[in-house]
């Protein structure tokens, strides 16, 4: 299966609705500190909106409920991977993405088999404060190198005038949180990723 390059990730069903009314086609659906029946709605709700778009969802973190959900795609962090059952996602017919920041993530990582890899931080993030030094853009092509032909997802304070520049790199997708969501103009920034993504592909 052939991902889209642009992969936003928001922390709502109705964020994933907008999102799907753009023809976004690959979105992750990335939701904290909620109780676990708020949880099971928000996913069932973005499921059933990504499924009727034609558009992939991936559930980040709660992999029970992915599996309960009936869910096509999990996202784990590596704490994740302390704890899942990755034989029963497996049974369950998910597929799998996992992030990496280091050598030693990304060689743990793969021993999973993902079908995908993330790569993070890139460049500086207002989300969340990260105990991992920016990786750069040229970290993106050794990763890129070391997955093969897995495909490798770039993310962290990355924009729109910046997702080319990963894309030339080496990545595969380009993920993206605060430069949507926190932006005064979610909507027209969707177009300006979009587009900066389509003019990549074509070269």
């Amino acid at each position: 299966m052939t991902l889209d390059r642009f992969y936003p990730i928001v922390d709502s069903a109705d964020w994933v609705a907008r999102l799907l009314a753009l023809d976004v086609r690959l979105v992750q659906l990335r939701i904290k500190d909620l109780p676990q029946d708020e949880l099971r709605r928000e996913i069932d709700h973005a499921l059933t909106l990504a499924r009727d778009a034609g558009a992939i969802l991936v559930v980040n973190d709660y992999w029970q409920l992915a599996i309960d959900a009936r869910a096509d795609w999990v996202h784990l962090g590596q704490e994740d991977l302390d704890t899942a059952d990755i034989p029963a996602l497996r049974r369950a017919g998910l597929r799998l993405g996992i992030s990496t920041h280091d050598h030693a993530e990304l060689d743990r990582a793969l021993g999973f088999n993902p079908d995908y890899v993330a790569l993070g931080p890139i460049f500086p993030t207002r989300l969340k404060v990260m105990k991992w030094a920016p990786q750069g853009m040229g970290r993106i092509t050794e990763w890129k190198r070391l997955a093969g032909d897995r495909p490798l997802c770039a993310i962290g304070g990355l924009t729109a005038e910046t997702a080319r520049q990963a894309v030339e790199a080496g990545a595969d997708m380009v993920a993206v949180v605060t430069d949507i969501t926190l932006n005064p103009r979610p909507e027209a920034r969707v177009r300006e990723w979009q587009r900066a993504l389509e003019d990549g592909a074509r070269t």
